[in-house]
């Protein structure tokens, strides 16, 4: 479990996978060494105590610190014999390691495992509940299993689950109310069953079963008695996918009749009471523009002259 209370499910590796997974590693460290100083003693052999003890240092420091260091960064925590037994050394969150880590589990170790011969690699692996030695300790990172003997059921499909039950759980998931189940949850089903197939079968199976402990405490209805909890998630999470592709629908086909309503109510009054729209005319035909409209009221008669002046005013 990470910081963030995360549960990986990872599987930590014990003190006798990781001792003989060091042991195949120092095997063909001592190997390398050998054969690299008989090929030197032979290609110079007049070299002296001096020359041959500095030549010793450095191919020593180089297989057994230099060697492992660079190993375990390029290939991201493992090791010959780690590649051997299916472990793999990642930091305390799942991480992949890095130089650094490298570098403090490469120093600490040839300390604990070669100088002290490993006694407090022993010590401290059989103390901790992760398996981890010194070097995992000050490195802060710890030693997996990426190969679990008998997981291989993760990836294997659901059990297989009753017919007249799935009727009953149809029934049930029509009338559950989801509008209490926060989104959060709604996305943390989604992540779990797109990767159940990268988990193990027992970790899956806790995770189902706390997640559709959440989901029934959300909606009032427990899980049906025999209906794996992956498969109640499976199907409630399609049931609210069926909701929401009805509830689309339905807003679709609203939308549709509001404009069709729309444009039967506006289209006629494109034109006044008293205009026509233009009529289309055909070759050898002329448009003829319609008379104007007559006046609603007739027009005042004239005035008659002014008394003396002569002058009619305008009308």
């Amino acid at each position: 479990m990470t910081g963030e209370a995360v549960v990986l499910g990872l599987r930590t590796a014990k003190l006798p996978s990781r001792g003989l997974a060091v042991t195949l590693d120092l095997a063909v460290q001592l190997v390398g060494l050998v054969v690299t100083t008989l090929v030197l003693s032979l290609l110079a052999p007049d070299l002296d105590s001096a020359a041959v003890a500095a030549v010793t240092i450095g191919l020593t420091v180089l297989f057994l610190v230099a060697l492992p260091i660079m190993i375990e960064t390029l290939s991201r925590g493992r090791s010959l014999g780690k590649a051997a037994l299916g472990l793999r050394v990642v930091r305390s969150d799942g991480g992949p390691v890095r130089f650094r880590h490298s570098l403090v589990r490469g120093l600490v170790g040839f300390l604990e495992i070669i100088v002290l011969f490993g006694v407090p690699a022993v010590i401290c692996s059989v103390v901790s509940s992760e398996g981890k030695r010194l070097g995992d300790v000050f490195a802060g990172t710890l030693v997996v299993r990426e190969r679990v003997p008998g997981g291989g059921g993760a990836a294997a499909a659901l059990p297989p689950v009753n017919p007249q039950l799935l009727q009953a759980i149809g029934g049930e998931l029509v009338a559950l109310d989801l509008s209490a189940v926060p989104e959060p949850l709604w996305l943390a089903v989604r992540q779990f069953l797109g990767r159940i197939g990268d988990l193990d079968q027992a970790v899956a199976h806790r995770m189902s079963a706390r997640l559709a402990d959440d989901l029934a405490a959300r909606t009032g209805h427990p899980v049906p008695y025999g209906v794996h909890p992956a498969a109640y998630l499976g199907a409630v999470l399609t049931e609210r996918q069926r909701r929401e592709w009805t509830r689309a629908q339905g807003y679709a086909f609203q939308q549709q009749a509001q404009a069709q309503a729309h444009g039967q109510q506006y289209a006629p009054q494109q034109y006044g009471p008293q205009q026509h729209a233009p009529q289309p005319t055909g070759p050898g035909q002329q448009h003829h523009p319609a008379p104007p409209a007559a006046p609603s009221t007739p027009p005042a008669p004239p005035s008659p002259p002014a008394a003396g002046t002569g002058f009619a005013p305008p009308a």
